[in-house]
């Protein structure tokens, strides 16, 4: 089990450089920023547009749950996420079909692509290149097309400062969104106090870490959280080869709770870690605390990240933290963080029989 406090074991088992791509956010979110806002789109690009739909996989989705999170209350149209081939038959030429994938050769966003295409869709899209950037370029969609200097790990799941500000991006320059004046400002500022927080030369990541070795994790969260709580889930899967899942507020408390009972051995391999916000509407607020007594009645341990700020603050927290936290659970596991064996060797199989 590596000492999470010695530079040397940590960077020994960490090859590829995960933790640059961690402590790098803040210049993702600030290249995307600049990058996406000096786009020149027509502004009567969607005009008539009756519905979104996002496809993205992976790592390369996350952003779309993170952006419906924060700006649900400012959607005035259905935003339907797609995390496969095959898009909705309602898909038509009032819809927007946006593209996303940090490689650009993710086959299911190509295939969905491909669709959008003979439903006669509007497109638009981001990647770093490859397939899906030729088909950006080659059908002139507007698009954000990123070169990704700022995350050496080269992980999808680590490169979300590019793909979360790029999606949002796409959406103000297209009409759908709308930010403060102050909001890359807001993000890079919470981004930089999390990384003092929960980086290397703090311990409250590390703890937290400590809590989920040999622990199945779940991951809970609620409202504009809700994307986050997906997020981390994620990084849980990918960065520490954990299993982990994520439930919302108020949802699970209408069948999860009863779920804590069986089987015994939940009461020691299971660690719930809760996402609270000030900013939840105060019925969720009053959930929570409920739900932390029958977690205490049922014996099951958990811990509280007690979050204020903004929200788009508040899910940037959240981002780094889980970020770190995930980091250091694969270190103490004396694993690289970076490479995903079984992922790679399920699409290598796949590719025999397809």
């Amino acid at each position: 089990m590596a000492d999470l406090n010695d530079l040397d074991q940590i960077k020994s088992l960490d090859k590829s450089n995960l933790l640059g791509s961690i402590q790098s956010l803040g210049d993702q979110v600030k290249q995307a920023w600049e990058e996406t806002q000096a786009l020149l789109i027509d502004t009567n690009y969607c005009t008539g547009i009756e519905n979104i739909v996002v496809a993205g996989m992976g790592g390369s989705g996350l952003n779309a749950h993170i952006f419906k999170s924060l700006f649900t209350k400012q959607l005035k149209v259905p935003f339907e996420i797609v995390n496969g081939y095959q898009l909705p038959e309602y898909v038509n030429d009032k819809t927007l079909v946006v593209l996303s994938s940090f490689s650009g050769s993710t086959e299911e966003t190509i295939a969905a692509g491909k669709q959008a295409v003979e439903r006669g869709a509007k497109i638009t899209g981001l990647c770093s290149g490859s397939t899906l950037g030729d088909f950006l370029k080659g059908g002139g969609y507007p698009s954000y097309i990123f070169d990704p200097k700022f995350n050496p790990s080269n992980q999808p799941r680590m490169g979300l400062g590019y793909t979360i500000i790029g999606l949002t991006g796409l959406l103000i320059k297209l009409g759908f969104a709308k930010v403060e004046d102050n909001f890359s400002e807001q993000i890079l500022n919470s981004v930089a106090a999390a990384g003092k927080d929960y980086g290397i030369e703090s311990t409250l990541a590390k703890e937290v870490a400590q809590k989920l070795k040999d622990h199945f994790a779940i991951i809970v969260g609620s409202e504009f959280l809700t994307g986050n709580a997906h997020a981390f889930a994620n990084q849980t899967n990918e960065n520490a080869k954990t299993f982990s899942a994520y439930h919302l507020v108020p949802e699970l408390n209408h069948h999860l709770l009863e779920g804590l009972t069986n089987p015994a051995t939940l009461k020691t391999n299971v660690q719930v870690i809760l996402l609270e916000s000030d900013s939840y509407i105060e019925k969720n607020k009053a959930r929570y605390e409920v739900t932390k007594k029958i977690l205490d009645k049922q014996q099951i341990p958990y811990y509280s990240l007690n979050l204020t700020g903004s929200e788009i603050e508040q899910s940037f927290r959240v981002l780094v933290f889980g970020s770190y936290v995930t980091f250091y659970l694969a270190l103490l596991y004396d694993l690289d963080p970076t490479p995903i064996p079984w992922v790679d060797f399920f699409k290598e199989e796949l590719k025999k029989i397809s």
